[in-house]
């Protein structure tokens, strides 16, 4: 694929790219959804989230360390199922989970910018802002390899450190001590249910592990690379989201995290460091969800384009000039930029989460059953992740199912629909390289 530049990503720049996806979503956008599942019990959730997706991420080591590829998920699908529906149904919701995850993030980033301002109308300006995030997003990734993984690094350093910073001078100023971490709420408080559908969301917080397997051969040393760049991601976010979790959880009660939900951070700087903390939790919030678009955009044009070649998906250029992967960056952008502007954060979380459940219990499912033996996977692991996506995602469906029906039925509409216009458009393919034979 000549668009590709095999070496063009270094581990650092690698490492910067998987944790600029996962803390510009999860600690911005999910932390108030998943305290309002669990109530006090929210840091653990993050904790256990990290478990889960610790199991999870052998699946995708083992198979980056015997197939490295700029396709990453996609083309672990279509070793695992074959050139069949399945495979493209499979890899079409992992790009829609994380175009889903573009949108998230893009929404937070304007909900974080109206912290500044005084503004009577604060749910017209959200998607708006959002809006030219995914602009300026899409300009970055036109300009290539070297300017993303640039952007990465220095948006990784500032945000860690100064996310780093906000953790501990929170729990500084509200005198955190370690007989604080054991919540005085019951954990009968939620249902069981409840617990298990917030780790649905932590899980999500976390799934931006799976973009480096979509840079694949563009990584340095890709067989040794991949798998260490997501293991030390994973590692620095689970820091970072426990540090900010107990610093949010020692300035705010759960009243109050609930009723901020979408801003959580920015109010539980207000307590400690007054309207300076905010400003301060608002360049935190901007730098990071910049970072998590950025590198989202890379990470799914990537894939889809693999996809292209390999003709799993179909494919309309519609007069733009340029290769497919700049295609590929246009149509992500403007899907992405219509779930901002229809969707609130709440549905739009939910939606992410479902898609990325399903396709990660397919992955592992079809690795155990097809290709566990040729990759050298521990069938025990494997076995381990699947039922841990399944107990979880069954009881967020469940969860939702309870309390907004609607965006489960949008969820199970279009898999459906995905799944059948791929049967369609695959059988097509068929037939017209029949005739032509």
């Amino acid at each position: 694929m000549a668009e590709y530049k095999k070496n063009s990503l270094s581990l650092t720049n690698t490492v910067a790219l998987g944790t600029g996806v996962m803390i510009g979503a999860g600690i911005f956008a999910l932390l108030g959804q998943v305290a309002e599942l669990s109530g006090q019990w929210f840091p653990f959730n993050f904790l256990i989230g990290a478990v889960i997706s610790g199991f999870s991420s052998y699946t995708y080591v083992k198979m980056s360390n015997t197939y490295p590829s700029a396709g990453g998920i996609g083309m672990y699908l279509k070793k695992v199922y074959g050139k069949t529906a399945w495979t493209a149904t499979g890899a079409l919701l992992m790009a829609l989970s994380m175009v889903i995850n573009e949108s998230l993030v893009a929404r937070t980033f304007g909900t974080y910018v109206l912290e500044l301002f005084d503004v009577e109308s604060k749910a017209f300006w959200p998607p708006i802002l959002g809006v030219l995030l995914l602009i300026t997003a899409f300009i970055v990734n036109v300009m290539g390899n070297k300017a993303i993984g640039r952007s990465s690094l220095v948006m990784a350093i500032l945000k860690i450190g100064g996310i780093a910073v906000f953790a501990i001078g929170g729990l500084w100023a509200a005198g955190f001590t370690f007989d604080q971490v054991v919540p005085s709420q019951s954990l009968t408080e939620h249902s069981l249910v409840d617990y298990l559908g917030a780790l649905a969301l932590s899980i999500l917080a976390y799934k931006g592990f799976t973009t480096i397997t979509n840079s694949g051969d563009e990584i340095v040393d890709p067989k040794r690379n991949v798998g260490r760049a997501i293991v030390i991601s994973l590692v620095i976010c689970t820091l970072v989201y426990l540090m900010v979790a107990f610093a949010v959880s020692s300035n705010l009660s759960i009243q109050e995290i609930i009723a901020a939900k979408d801003y959580s951070l920015a109010e539980a700087s207000r307590p400690a460091f007054g309207k300076y903390g905010v400003w301060f939790t608002v360049g935190l919030a901007i730098i990071s969800t910049v970072s998590g678009v950025v590198a989202s955009i890379f990470a799914v044009s990537r894939m889809t384009t693999m996809l292209t070649e390999k003709e799993l998906i179909p494919h309309r250029h519609f007069g733009m000039p340029g290769d497919i992967q700049k295609h590929m960056l246009v149509y992500t952008v403007v899907i992405a930029i219509g779930l901002t502007v229809l969707f609130d954060l709440s549905r739009i979380a939910a939606l992410g989460a479902i898609f990325y459940l399903i396709m990660d219990i397919g992955i592992h499912w079809g690795v155990l059953n097809n290709l566990r033996k040729e990759i050298g996977a521990n069938p025990i692991i494997l076995i381990t992740a699947l039922v841990l996506d399944v107990l979880v995602l069954g009881a967020f469906i469940w969860s939702k199912a309870g309390s907004d029906l609607l965006v489960v039925i949008v969820a199970l509409v279009l898999m459906v629909l995905i799944f059948f216009g791929e049967r369609l458009f695959l059988g097509k393919s068929v037939r017209s390289r029949k005739n032509k034979g």
